[in-house]
């Protein structure tokens, strides 16, 4: 059916559109309408011909695609920075040549100075020889490494940081409120994460950088500013580069001064900040006299603050766990499956693997992984064997951490969608039918779906349902605690979660051969006996089964035998099959206008789901009266312990859908798989980033299809575009289509 919504996505645009709903066949009633936010007819085609016609790339927190080699770029930052020596904590930029001296004084001969060698003067040609030359090759070499490391986006945000920070303290206006801080995203690799430290220290002495686990945020440097009231602002900047440098056996001089009171004050400052670190002393200068009684400051690093330091970072060697990162491309592959295999490979578990984020099967992809226990010499060992199964590694290197999901700015698409069509009854060409519906969507976005992808279309078991089975565990178990359960206990819900996952398809293959065995006989070690190797997971749980049985513990222990983020995967199926239901209800209920209890995001800039309480704001009356908001700021909650429902008749069907499934009283947490679900909020619309299209006519193309390869002229069309994290390519698709893909 076909139902006319008035809405006005734009306060300066008024016009109608139309919200196509219609029932999605292969689910049945498993989902509500699906909606169309445009009005456009849209056309007929045909997606996925081949694995090499959906094309996913991961783009990463710094914004870079993952496919990309970084053997060349690890090079050129390798060239930058010298080897650590064994002074330095982390490596840090070639500073041997640089005199640390105020090189925008043209009064040469009182300026401070660094060397590496004993306190000595230099005539004032030597002098400015020495940091005209040091200090542009040091510029060069931080501007460098800056650009290697930092998008452009991030980099105009951190000068712009840096700009903002000195106007503030050279207006002499006190900073009002908590310290100002800038993040500058996840960093995974160590060497590039102490790289980027150093980087911005020295270009911006006045600023500090902090490591959160791999994300560095950067903040005012307060001590800069107090030494600031005692010294020059060229010292402050030079000593704090000093400091940072951490050069071995080097020296830093302060101007001469002849005031004691205020050499004094500099030996206390210094000693109180960084005293464990470098010591103070005092000298005459050499042309000394009662005339000239100049005395200057020297500073250096502490012989047993070295010491300490190199024994410290030794034994931290010594108990770090290796963790090796790469990408892998994968083609006509389940994640799961590739990640099994790789498992075998290696002699590791799956769960030593982690990931930002799941992908397609019937593509080529590229992603992010991070495996424990595994050195990169020995991943690069396995590449022939895993060419086999379609798969390849490359990007290997070192890290210090494991990814988590989520942790991605979004994927990359290449698309061909192929034997284009107009719809059916449409007289109108074809080509202008596609041209209004790629402008269309790329102006108004797409209803923000899960993909069908996320709930296994085409299993018999969808992964909601089994996400669904986990959650009533703890309903169940709540009520086996409070009394009788009236035939509903806690054992057999962990039962039926784990016979669904074993459910067999309609197929006479090994794999499905195991399960119909398992679930005729119940036997576990007989159905693993029969279960390929490359299912690493249903072994894993079938061998939970052998050793404890079908009992309460015996699932406990199978569920276990998952990753983390695979139990947690399950439950969050469920939670994005309501949210699907939710988005359609709210369309029909209220179209596309901003209404009172809304809930919309006060964050402009949102490219994920996992934004805090705090700036979802709830829409009054008022607001709505003045159209203060717009559609795509429109968030609806993603289930969980920690969210805020909508003030509408929204929020009521949530209520609702809990109740019809049993679930009116969870708490989202399911403390006997340790399984937490927080929550999270979801925008309604979304906007594909970047997008190109091409069409592609009149001449012969090769379609390789899984049993043979053809030849037909037909038009195809090649699209191209950026999603954020968690949107789906095949949903944005099926909106410019107006068709399901």
């Amino acid at each position: 059916m076909r139902t006319a919504l008035r809405g006005d996505l734009n306060l300066l645009e008024a016009r109608h559109y139309y919200l196509r709903m219609e029932e999605d066949t292969d689910y049945g009633n498993r989902f509500s309408s699906l909606c169309y936010i445009n009005d456009h007819v849209g056309f007929l085609g045909t997606i996925k011909s081949s694995p090499s016609d959906f094309v996913v790339i991961e783009i990463d927190e710094q914004g870079q695609l993952v496919n990309k080699t970084t053997d060349e770029h690890l090079y050129k930052i390798n060239n930058i920075l010298p080897e650590p020596n064994n002074f330095a904590k982390k490596t840090k930029l070639d500073l041997q040549n640089l005199s640390f001296e105020g090189g925008h004084n043209q009064e040469l001969g009182t300026l401070s100075r660094c060397s590496n060698c004993d306190h000595n003067h230099q005539s004032p040609s030597e002098s400015k020889a020495t940091i005209d030359d040091g200090t542009s090759k040091c510029e060069e070499e931080t501007a460098d490494v800056l650009g290697s490391l930092l998008d452009k986006k991030t980099n105009e945000l951190l000068n712009q940081f840096a700009y903002n920070i000195k106007e503030k303290w050279n207006s002499e206006t006190e900073l009002v409120g908590p310290s100002p801080e800038l993040s500058l995203g996840r960093i995974l690799d160590k060497n590039q994460r102490a790289s980027l430290h150093s980087a911005i220290r020295q270009k911006f002495p006045y600023l500090i950088t902090v490591g959160k686990k791999s994300e560095i945020v950067v903040k005012p440097n307060f001590e800069y500013k107090e030494l600031c009231h005692l010294v020059s602002e060229e010292e402050a900047f030079d000593f704090f580069k000093y400091l940072d440098a951490k050069k071995e056996n080097s020296k830093f001089t302060f101007k001469p001064d002849a005031n004691k009171d205020h050499r004094k004050a500099v030996h206390h400052f210094v000693n109180k900040k960084f005293g464990n670190l470098v010591e103070t002393k005092s000298f005459s200068e050499l042309n000394y006299s009662a005339d000239n009684p100049n005395v200057v400051i020297t500073v250096k690093f502490r012989e047993k603050a070295y010491k300490h330091r190199k024994r410290s970072h030794l034994e931290c060697q010594e108990r770090k766990v290796i963790y090796t990162a790469f990408t892998l491309q994968k083609e006509n592959l389940e994640m799961f499956e590739a990640v099994g295999f790789l498992a075998i490979q290696l002699g590791v578990i799956p769960s030593d693997f982690s990931y930002a984020g799941l992908k397609d099967k019937k593509a080529i992809t590229y992603q992010a992984m991070v495996v424990r226990k595994v050195t990169p010499e020995r991943l690069k060992n396995i590449e022939k064997e895993i060419e086999k199964k379609r798969m390849n590694v490359f990007n290997i290197r070192s890290v210090d951490e494991s990814l988590r999901l989520g942790q991605l700015r979004g994927n990359h698409f290449d698309i061909i969608i192929r034997n284009l069509k107009k719809q059916i009854n449409d007289s109108a060409d074809l080509k202008e039918r596609i041209l209004e519906a790629i402008e269309n969507v790329k102006t108004k976005g797409f209803v923000n779906y899960y993909g069908p992808q996320r709930f296994g279309k085409g299993r018999k078991v969808h992964t909601d349902q089994i996400g669904l089975a986990l959650l009533k565990t703890e309903m169940h178990f709540k009520q086996k605690l409070n009394g009788p359960c009236h035939g509903l206990n806690y054992v057999p819900q962990k039962v039926k979660a784990i016979k669904l996952f074993l459910t067999p398809e309609d197929l006479d293959d090994p794999v499905n051969r195991a399960k119909k065995h398992f679930l005729q006989t119940e036997d576990a070690k007989g159905a693993r006996s029969l279960m390929p190797e490359f299912k690493v997971r249903e072994r894993a749980v079938l061998e939970s089964l052998h050793r404890f049985g079908m009992t309460e513990e015996g699932c406990i222990q199978a569920w276990f035998s998952f990753p983390h983020s695979m139990r947690i995967f399950y439950v969050h199926a469920y939670s994005s099959k309501i949210w699907n239901e939710a988005v359609s209800y709210r369309l029909a209920t209220y179209g596309s206008r901003v209404v009172e209890g809304d809930l919309v995001c006060l964050d402009g800039d949102v490219d994920d789901e996992h934004f805090p309480n705090g700036n979802v704001h709830l829409v009054t009356k008022e607001e709505e009266s003045a159209n203060t908001y717009a559609m795509h700021q429109v968030v609806l909650p993603i289930l969980g312990y920690n969210i805020q429902y909508p003030k509408n008749k929204v929020g009521q069907w949530y209520q609702e859908m809990l109740s019809r499934d049993g679930l009116h009283t969870c708490r989202f947490k399911v403390p006997a798989l340790k399984l937490n679900v927080p929550g999270c909020y979801r925008q309604i619309l979304k906007c594909p980033h970047n997008l190109s299209y091409q069409l592609i006519e009149d001449h012969e193309i090769d379609v390789k299809t899984e049993d043979s390869c053809i030849s037909e002229a037909t038009l195809s069309l090649f699209i191209s575009f950026d999603l954020d994290s968690s949107c789906y390519a095949t949903v944005c698709l099926r909106e410019i289509m107006k068709h399901d893909v």
